[in-house]
């Protein structure tokens, strides 16, 4: 991506707890102050004090008391060198404890490595959660190639073919992102409601989404939903460099179908 590009949209912005909600108490207050803080390292690897301070509107005396709260319960630590924070080990044991313990990723990681081994992309296995997509479960493709390594998990459902398949199948996910709005990631990507519309309902009609320069530069994917009750609870999509995944989509799309049906029916049993 450009200088430019990467200001761009890389998540929707959490709304947080508001430190002065007269009807939380004192102690809810901390709390809703100290998750702030590790919503704040959602975008950037490592923060300042005067960073937290700043985007959390609270003096650097505050930050600072927060931060070193986290430090002492190993969810932030804080590089001795710089000065600055970023999170903890901790946190990435509860987060593989939420992993192991998701049975709907569980129930689908074997359909995943197939795919990934029949196809030879990476494989993305996703979750709605509010006007975004939350990827659970990602298998790497053989070639090394790891753009996806180096972002987070959670995207704007308006710039991945996962979210428009999410949104094509779940009216919650799609009006989720109509109230959000669309902010841009990449000059592709959707920017209005009608357009937002317009491709929600190709997405129906196709039953499988795409997605060519729209998250990443270079990059593209293919998605079908997971349907549950009639409703799609997740999705299933193949990432990798646009030249390899626009041409394959005819051969793609039957693919993923059939290994979506399978989730299903895992899930259903």
């Amino acid at each position: 991506m450009t200088i430019v590009e990467q200001a761009w949209c890389a998540t929707t912005p959490r709304k947080p707890v508001a430190v002065q909600d007269p009807s939380l108490g004192s102690g809810l207050k901390s709390v809703g102050s100290a998750l702030d803080v590790l919503e704040c390292f959602a975008v950037d690897g490592e923060l300042g004090v005067s960073d937290i301070a700043r985007r959390l509107g609270v003096a650097k005396s505050t930050a600072h008391r927060l931060l070193q709260t986290l430090v002492s319960r190993g969810f932030v630590e804080q590089d001795r060198t710089t000065g600055h924070y970023r999170l903890g080990i901790h946190l990435y044991e509860l987060g593989q404890l939420a992993l192991a313990r998701n049975e709907l990723r569980h129930s689908a990681l074997p359909t995943l490595r197939q795919v990934a081994q029949a196809t030879g992309l990476t494989v993305n296995f996703s979750v709605p959660e509010g006007a975004d997509v939350v990827f659970v479960e990602r298998i790497e493709n053989h070639d090394g190639v790891r753009i996806l390594g180096h972002f987070g998990r959670r995207l704007p459902s308006h710039c991945t073919s996962s979210g428009k398949v999410l949104a094509a199948f779940n009216q919650t996910v799609y009006q989720a992102r109509l109230t959000a709005g669309f902010p841009p990631r990449l000059r592709s990507t959707v920017r209005t409601a009608d357009e937002w519309a317009t491709v929600v309902d190709r997405v129906r009609s196709r039953r499988y989404a795409e997605s060519h320069g729209e998250s990443f530069d270079g990059a593209s994917s293919v998605a079908v939903p997971v349907i549950s009750r009639g409703v799609a609870i997740a999705s299933l999509s193949v990432f990798g460099p646009t030249e390899h995944v626009a041409p394959a989509v005819g051969q793609l799309v039957p693919l993923l179908t059939a290994a979506s049906n399978r989730i299903a029916k895992n899930i259903a049993n």
